[in-house]
């Protein structure tokens, strides 16, 4: 029995020994898995903190951009504002100066002579000229005759060579005829038959002679001049009136 004993325990022992490399080899193959997975897992984390680092960098990148992109916005709104209230200022500049251009041209021809119709004739007359002869006008039409009678001989000493002249005698006689100055009158209506005989008053004037003839008792006259009247201007309507007179002159 004791000898069948000390066979077993040295087979025993020959496993133990047969078996100890394979048991130290799988420490050893443990240890260094170990080791990989350490590295591995390692390399993962600083990997990993450097996808973290470069993520937050992008994210402070994309920001500094936003923030740029918004300040690009900021200015750019900024500018436009600007550049309508500068076209804004431009169209008030531009409308004030043509408003002031306006204003110049209107001042200038003001003192310029300028083209006027009277009495069917066309000529040039000086602003003054033309308000003076307007002016002398309103104050007959409104039965101021005397004023009238010293505006217009005023008017024809001042512009002896007017286009205005023959409406000027015109009006002049009928404010003397008004005023009783029949012989005044016949002067001025005369001057006008005198200086334009084809002036649309013409006629007018030679009849208005005759008027003052008759005021003046001087038959005679006033009929020669109806008869003149009639003959010079057969047409007219002082003609018409000239011939119903000359049937009253007995």
């Amino acid at each position: 029995m004791k000898y069948l004993r000390t066979p077993l325990v040295a087979l025993g022992c020959a496993l133990a020994c047969l078996l100890a490399p394979s048991a130290n080899a799988a420490l050893f193959e443990d240890g260094e898995a170990r080791t990989a997975i350490l590295e591995v897992r390692q390399r993962l984390t600083d990997e990993l903190r450097r996808v973290n680092e470069d993520n937050a960098q992008m994210r402070r990148s994309l920001l500094d951009l936003s923030s740029q992109i918004e300040a690009l916005r900021t200015e750019l709104a900024r500018m436009r504002g600007q550049e309508e209230m500068l076209a804004r200022e431009l169209a008030e500049v531009q409308r004030r100066q043509k408003d002031l251009s306006q204003g110049v041209d209107d001042r200038l021809r003001r003192f310029e002579p300028s083209k006027v119709t009277v009495d069917g004739k066309e000529f040039v007359a000086e602003p003054a000229e033309k308000q003076e002869f307007e002016a002398a006008l309103v104050m007959l039409r409104k039965g101021e005759f005397a004023p009238a009678q010293a505006a217009f001989g005023a008017f024809l000493k001042r512009y002896p060579q007017s286009g205005y002249k023959p409406a000027a005698l015109f009006w002049l006689g009928n404010a003397q005829y008004a005023l009783r100055g029949y012989r005044d009158a016949v002067v001025n209506f005369r001057a006008l038959v005198a200086a334009d005989p084809e002036h649309m008053r013409a006629p007018e004037a030679v009849l208005a002679i005759a008027n003052c003839q008759i005021e003046l008792k001087d038959v005679k006259s006033a009929r020669k001049t109806l008869e003149d009247l009639v003959k010079a201007y057969p047409q007219s309507e002082a003609a018409s009136v000239a011939k119903e007179r000359l049937t009253k002159l007995k």
